[in-house]
């Protein structure tokens, strides 16, 4: 199945802000972190076609997965 990536922030350094990628039918938000080795702890907001996911939420065909990192300032 092909999901539609989004990356931000330092997820991006090395490696992009957009990419259509296949994964077998079932895969998680988990799996595609573990895919771009981006470790679990350090995600933290996850979203499914504009809709807050956790790590175990299983992907479909076609969805657009977002995935932030810590984000700091002031």
């Amino acid at each position: 199945m092909k999901i539609k990536v989004k990356l931000f922030a330092t997820f991006r350094e090395g490696r992009f802000a957009v990419e259509t990628m296949e994964f077998p039918e079932g895969s998680t938000v988990l799996d595609v972190a573990n895919k771009l080795q981006i470790e679990p702890d350090d995600v933290s907001i996850a979203m499914i076609n504009g809709s807050s996911s956790e790590l175990h939420d299983v992907l479909k065909d076609g969805d657009t997965l977002v995935l932030f990192p810590p984000v700091g300032g002031g």
